[in-house]
């Protein structure tokens, strides 16, 4: 038998390493790097076609039972997830602390559990008496849920073996769990993927939907090994600001359903309440038409969202640096639109500063916001509002083109919907909607032109 070697495992990005190093060759972090239980290496000529058991192939058009989804109780949870929970799959959900995770999972626990569903919730951060106290705050105090605080896995799986099979499990979280059969403190690269692994087993085989809690690092990433994410079926991220009431459910991995699908919550005093038009939500406030605002409906998933893009351009002495400040879009993205706007159009934004903000802490990562942030700036620039009726979507090359984008006509009829009846955008099809009119630019020129001579 060949002698264990070491390896040292990266607690940051989950890399390996057979030598101790101050720095992570591969996410650059210090002092990440830790020592992992060495595993026995086997000669080439150990056989291992003999001693395992005999699996059964079956063809891909075999019959089967198909699997019903159980709806939550809350239909943007169901919606981000693509219609709800399916049995036996795992789900990860992630988020910044205080976010609200804790606070969703204990609404859809309680309403499976007052459906008739059993569910059990395993908190390892808090004791049993502290999510009590939260579920009281809630009015949740009455719902059926089977709660634990417990860290150990082999405990965990061992009183789950005793009861009939859940629902629905909780770990909250999977970075606070740990096995006795690997080293490592509990957090460790090797102790999430080997608890990770225990659990998820245990879900597939017993048709358990399992939901695992994640912390997440300064980056916004899940904190573990990358591995984790590859192992759930489902990836979901919950975001949003803490000075801001709303906070969305996004699907950044999804097995069975759309990919992005988002559902959007408002943060209350007994918990998080549903928000079936989050585009009211976003364009709250909007009274009266001020120059530097525009209007951009993004697609999040399958479903279109209207936000407000909000520009200020400020003139600044002979001499002073010029600032730029971006809340919720691209920085790099900001400085290419304003060299475009320059090269292309001849607009001078280098003496003056510039300030852009999407209403309602929104964080925006469609290209198609282009056209709107474009038509933001050369409002502020001139000091002329624009249509408070009219939407404004597409994408900017480098060569001032307006280039066509996905979703125009689904963008165009949701914007019918909520009263706006002119969209601007790149040359394509328009929605066919008696109340949308629709204006289609080939370059950027032009539609500075048309903002600018405008009374």
């Amino acid at each position: 038998m060949a002698k264990p070697k070491k390896k040292y495992v990266c607690q940051s990005c989950g890399s390996v390493s057979h030598r101790w190093q101050g720095q992570c060759p591969d996410c650059a972090e210090w002092n990440t790097l830790a020592e992992e239980a060495p595993q026995t290496v086997f000669s080439a000529k150990h056989n291992l076609s003999s001693g395992g058991r005999t699996i059964t192939f079956e063809p891909l058009d075999t019959p089967g039972e198909k699997l019903k989804r159980r709806a939550s109780g809350l239909k943007e949870f169901d919606r981000a997830l693509g219609g709800g929970l399916v049995p036996g799959s795992a789900i990860l959900m992630g988020g910044d602390p205080g976010i609200g995770k804790s606070t969703i999972l204990l609404q859809v626990a309680a309403n499976l559990a007052c459906a008739g569903n059993d569910v059990v919730y395993v908190s390892g951060e808090e004791a049993a008496g502290q999510v009590r106290l939260r579920a009281d705050r809630l009015g949740l105090a009455k719902a059926p849920i089977k709660l634990a605080a417990a860290t150990s896995v082999r405990d965990i799986l061992t009183s789950l073996g005793t009861m009939a099979a859940p629902a629905m499990l909780i770990i909250d979280s999977i970075q606070t769990m740990h096995s006795d059969t690997i080293e490592g403190a509990p957090g460790t690269v090797s102790q999430v993927r080997g608890c990770a692994f225990e659990l998820i087993r245990f879900a597939k085989e017993n048709g358990v939907t399992l939901v695992l809690v994640g912390h997440v690092t300064k980056d916004g990433n899940i904190a573990g090994p990358r591995v984790l994410e590859h192992m759930v079926d489902v990836v979901m991220s919950f975001e949003g600001e803490r000075s801001h009431q709303y906070r969305i459910l996004r699907s950044l991995k999804n097995r069975f359903g759309p990919v992005d699908e988002i559902g959007v919550f408002a943060m209350e005093e007994q918990g998080l309440a549903e928000v079936a038009n989050p585009s009211m939500l976003f364009l709250s406030g909007r009274k009266e038409a001020v120059a530097g605002s525009a209007v951009f409906p993004a697609m999040e998933g399958t479903r279109p969202v209207l936000i407000e893009v909000q520009a200020l351009i400020v003139r600044l002495q002979s001499g002073a640096t010029p600032r730029r400040a971006v809340v919720g879009w691209d920085t790099g993205r900001l400085a290419m639109l304003l060299a475009v706007l320059e090269s292309r159009c001849g607009l001078n934004f280098s003496s003056a500063e510039v300030y852009l903000n999407v209403a309602g802490g929104y964080r925006l990562s469609d290209p198609a916001a282009d056209l709107a942030v474009a038509a933001a700036l050369v409002s502020a620039l001139g000091d002329k509002p624009l249509s408070s009726t009219s939407v404004w979507f597409g994408e900017v090359s480098l060569a001032g083109e307006i280039r066509p984008v996905a979703h125009s006509q689904i963008r165009q009829r949701e914007s019918a919907k909520l009263g706006f009846n002119s969209a601007f955008g790149p040359p394509g099809k328009s929605a066919n909607s008696k109340s949308m009119r629709y204006t289609d630019f080939g370059i950027l020129p032009n539609l500075v032109d048309l903002i600018l001579s405008e009374a």
